[in-house]
């Protein structure tokens, strides 16, 4: 017989942990208590030592859904010989003898989770007390990040506060036995949340049925805002040509597709080819939105309508993942809904009792409820890439999980991420505390979000930043908050290089440790030399890092402009390889040309770039694709579209040369893939085999240049980083290459290759530094 007192740590509060381990405890036939603690639970068990032992296995392999454990710990204490096992009262504040002192862990709040299947047996069962109810969660789904209002995480610091549990639900809560054991937002119908029903301009629609009416609604062709977890959707029939093309009109959104709800993984895979990897994502606790390969006819065979992701052969469906989504789509007939973001152009969605104000001549009515949104949260969006997630936007579901750094934070350091797709990062010890999306900070909305959430952040993990980390470009809302705040709070601040951060993301994600070649392919990014930078390889790790090559700068006309029309970028490059723009004067007024010509010349309004993304932007736009965009990165997606319908068909040239002084970085010469692009193009070769033989190169290109490096510099290992390898087909194909030339190839897996990761790879760089010094 032994007994071992145990301290479990990771995201196992909130999740049913205690009930978890006093079933386990009990299944094993031992004896003891488990309570949680700041930032832990602890255990003292005892037993026979061979059922200890598997107690502890159980505990770190069969955890409950939402829990994750980091790490398990025990030591022997002498037996008690007491009978039965309990789930004691909670300790709150720290206790620094017993080992919970202020640098002791921090306490984890989970994501927000789908809907168990518990539950949703529950809200179809006639005869259970919560049938219908669109709020019934247990200790193993439901709101978590998206309703909580302050640390330690319990229902008095949460927006179900205002609503007292009824005598049911409160046996349920204090019950060790039941599933509803702490599950904070419990609730049912005689005392939890409601839902309204509301019109245009947000007067009350009495009823009492707020979603038939809202449902009904729908089926008649009109649009509705729908509160959900994080946030409102706007939702209409997706099957509806004139609904979805009224939605893009009041939204003012012409192309950029619309995220569509499928009743189930039988419904999406009638939409699209769902692969088994894919299936799994879909139905996963976090839900997000997945891109899926559309079947060919979709549209044509009436499934969705053309306008809900027009011309696109990629399709964002998501599952429902609430009681109310689930409700709503049994009431419409399990037909396919638009479901997007309630908000106007690229504003912060809307998520309070002024969602009316807000979405006004956008929905037709608003079927809101009672339940406060304290953190807006936005849907994750993933896609898979070689039968693995990548997270495109990491949100609900996921945030504010935290990931383990391959380093302590010397002290506690906020990184506050770049200005677009923007997220923040707190660091405190190995963890790093990685926010929801944000959006772009260019909105006064998105960007008061982030300064009050970054507060509530810091209040849930007990971090007070002795370190602030931001971006080199002196223009970003986030290099502002640095400055001032490092100013008024007399602490330390770090200037990360745009495409280090990126680099140290993919590093930090993976545990890697040394030195890397990091390619690094994106769209604009601020560089050391005050360029434009965004094809970039370095060499280096956390501490440092030498740009080792780059893609040849090109002028960017009319700066910020060239990214939303491609054309003049197409201009520039063609310029610089001597051919002229030719392949441009059937589309852009010989007027224009002109002005980009002379503005080329001149240097006028035209900084220097690197960027990749603005050379695919420059291929887009010279065989025909793409001269305006409407959403960022329109062009380079559709040249993927083209590339993934070709077979390979060779790669267009292109040059490696070294600076005249032989030591500066190696330049990738773009102007012979230009030359040979524009003479396919003359020559009347189809677009999607100029774009395959683009893609192509482009991977080639990778691969030559990571070659010489390792010949030079040594490293035997890559990572791939950047908003450009978002693109599947350059991103799988370049990795490939890369292993079959020998190199380690790692790619994203735990945060978005985009913007969305600056923070996670600023708060890695920042903990080196500090450490070295």
């Amino acid at each position: 017989m032994e007994r071992r007192a145990i301290e479990v740590r990771g995201t196992v509060q909130g999740v049913g942990f205690r009930p978890f381990v006093h079933g386990l405890a009990t299944r094993h036939g031992l004896s003891g208590s488990v309570r949680n603690a700041p930032g832990v639970v602890l255990i003292e068990v005892e037993g026979e030592a061979a059922e200890l032992d598997r107690f502890l296995d159980a505990i770190r392999d069969e955890p409950p859904p939402l829990a994750k454990v980091d790490g398990v710990s025990w030591e022997g204490r002498p037996l008690r010989h007491e009978a039965g096992f309990r789930i004691e009262e909670s300790q709150i504040g720290r206790d620094p003898e017993g080992g919970n002192g202020s640098g002791g862990p921090p306490i984890l709040v989970a994501p927000d989770a789908a809907t168990c299947p518990d539950c949703l047996a529950e809200l179809f069962d006639p005869a259970d007390r919560r049938a219908g109810y669109p709020f019934l969660n247990c200790t193993n789904c439901g709101p978590r990040l998206t309703i909580v209002t302050g640390a330690p995480y319990d229902r008095a610091r949460t927006t179900m506060a205002s609503f007292p549990m009824c005598p049911a639900c409160r046996a349920e809560y204090e019950d060790p036995a039941d599933r509803r054991f702490h599950a904070q937002p419990t609730a049912c119908p005689e005392c939890g949340p409601r839902l309204s029903l509301l019109d245009a301009v947000g007067g009350p629609i009495t009823g009492d049925d707020p979603l038939g009416h809202f449902a009904a609604a729908i089926l008649e062709g009109r649009i509705g805002a729908l509160k959900g977890l994080g946030g409102y959707h706007l939702a209409c029939d997706a099957r509806n040509d004139a609904a979805v093309a009224e939605l893009r009109r009041r939204k003012h959104r012409d192309e950029k597709p619309f995220a569509v709800m499928a009743n189930d993984i039988e419904a999406a895979a009638e939409l699209a080819e769902v692969s088994p990897a894919e299936e799994e994502l879909l139905a996963s606790p976090a839900r997000p939105i997945v891109l899926l390969r559309r079947r060919q006819g979709g549209a044509d065979t009436g499934a969705i309508a053309e306008a809900v992701a027009p011309g696109n052969p990629s399709l964002g469906v998501m599952l429902p993942y609430t009681p109310l989504h689930h409700l709503l789509m049994r009431a419409v007939g399990g037909i396919p809904l638009v479901m997007t973001s309630g908000n106007r152009s690229d504003e912060p969605i809307a998520y309070e009792n002024d969602a009316p104000e807000q979405l006004r001549g956008i929905a037709d009515l608003f079927l809101a409820h009672d339940r406060g949104i304290h953190v807006r949260c936005d849907d994750s969006v993933a896609r898979v890439v070689d039968g693995a997630a990548v997270p495109l936007r990491r949100s609900r579901g996921y945030a504010p999980r935290p990931i383990v750094l391959p380093m302590d934070c010397p002290v506690p350091v906020l990184a506050v991420g770049g200005q677009l797709k923007a997220t923040f990062a707190l660091g405190r010890g190995n963890q790093a505390f990685l926010s929801h999306h944000l959006g772009d900070l260019d909105h006064f909305e998105a960007y008061k979000a982030f300064e009050r959430d970054v507060l509530l952040y810091e209040n849930l993990f007990e971090v007070t930043p002795e370190c602030l980390v931001h971006d080199l470009h002196p223009d970003y809302a986030t290099t502002r908050y640095a400055e001032d705040r490092a100013r008024r709070a007399g602490i330390g601040r770090l200037a990360v290089q745009h495409h280090h951060a990126h680099m140290a993301s993919a590093m930090a994600e993976h545990g890697l440790a040394g030195s890397v070649i990091g390619v690094t392919f994106d769209g604009t990014g601020y560089g050391t030399d005050g360029a434009v930078w965004g094809g970039e390889f370095l060499v280096g790790g956390y501490e440092s890092f030498r740009r080792a090559a780059h893609l040849r700068y090109v002028p960017m006309p009319g700066a910020d402009r060239a990214i939303r029309e491609p054309w003049r970028m197409a201009a520039s490059h063609l310029i610089d390889a001597g051919v002229g723009t030719g392949v441009l004067e059937a589309r852009v007024p010989a007027a224009s040309l002109r002005l980009v010509a002379t503005m080329l010349g001149r240097r006028f309004q035209s900084p220097p770039t690197s960027s990749a993304g603005r050379l695919f932007d420059a291929v887009a736009s010279s065989c025909g694709i793409r001269d305006v965009v409407t959403y960022e990165g329109q062009a380079a997606v559709e040249l993927e579209w083209l590339a993934s319908r070709a077979d390979a068909d060779g790669a267009y040239p292109f040059a490696l040369d070294r600076p005249a002084d032989s030591t500066g970085p190696l330049v990738a010469d773009t102007r012979p893939l230009i030359r040979a692009v524009a003479e396919d193009v003359r020559r009347g070769v189809p677009p999607e085999k100029v774009s395959r033989r683009f893609h192509t190169a482009m991977v080639e290109m990778i691969a030559d240049v990571c070659g010489r490096l390792r010949a030079l510099h040594g490293p035997e290992t890559v990572v791939l980083s950047g908003g450009v390898f978002l693109n599947a087909l350059l991103a799988s194909e370049a990795a490939a290459t890369l292993r079959h030339r020998g190199f380690r190839v790692h790619a994203h897996r735990l945060v978005p290759p985009g913007d969305g990761g600056l923070s996670l790879g600023q708060l890695a760089v920042a903990a080196a530094r500090l450490r070295a010094s």
